[in-house]
């Protein structure tokens, strides 16, 4: 569980804070695409109900995958479920929240980790993604909540477990814009598309061979179709 932490950072797992492994060579054999969405996280400090942003985890491999959430700021959010399982070809929801939304932790980017790895306490790391966080000041005034901090220097960024949380999110609710509605739709067509195809091998079908498709080509049409649905569903 804590094999291929970079040279320069030190990697600490949930209920284990402070340990972690410098030094351990990358791991070999396939590596697993870590796909989520949204790619970056926002959070607003007018948010309603406090900043709260929804991360969707898939695995598209045909194994389940065990998943671990870490962060450069564990102090700043609270997040529900952050180590667990993805079943094969399958999806989890990740909330997290930002819990100190004051003036001074506006516009600092943190960075969150996933990292996917095979089954058991021990299963090697195949598969990591390293996210982008950033707290926006809201759209219009608000009451200081508390004193600011110095600001802080760059440094190497120390991976931490932040706490997890058992609440649920008030997602944001952004616009498309006509030209952006009408580019996803055309997509989501296309996706759909893909998926009411036959695929190579099956027998039977009456349409041309040039019209079938791959199980992979399938599995790609299907995660798009997963994030315009994310994306239809928060506007």
């Amino acid at each position: 569980m804590r094999r291929g932490a970079p040279q320069d950072q030190e990697l600490v797992g949930p209920g284990a804070p402070g340990r972690g492994s410098r030094g351990a060579p990358p791991p070999s054999g396939p590596v697993v695409p870590v796909l989520v969405f949204p790619p970056d996280l926002v959070f607003r400090a007018d948010q309603r109900s406090g900043p709260r942003q929804l991360l969707t985890l898939y695995n598209p491999t045909g194994a389940a995958l065990r998943f671990r959430v870490l962060c450069t700021a564990p102090a700043k959010y609270r997040v529900f479920d952050s180590e667990g399982y993805v079943k094969p070809q399958s999806c989890i929801d990740i909330v997290i929240r930002h819990v100190a939304p004051i003036p001074s932790h506006y516009d600092i980017q943190d960075r969150f980790r996933i990292e996917l790895s095979e089954e058991g306490a021990e299963g090697r790391v195949v598969g990591r993604k390293d996210i982008t966080s950033v707290l926006r000041a809201p759209a219009y005034p608000l009451e200081l909540q508390g004193q600011p901090d110095p600001t802080p220097h760059p440094g190497p960024p120390s991976w931490t477990a932040p706490p997890t949380d058992r609440h649920f999110p008030e997602n944001p609710r952004p616009q498309l814009a006509t030209s952006s509605f009408l580019l996803f739709l055309l997509t989501g067509i296309i996706s759909v598309a893909f998926l009411l195809l036959p695929l190579q091998d099956e027998l039977g079908s009456q349409l041309p061979q040039i019209l079938h498709v791959s199980l992979g080509q399938k599995l790609v049409a299907a995660y798009v179709l997963g994030l315009l649905t994310m994306v239809f569903l928060r506007t």
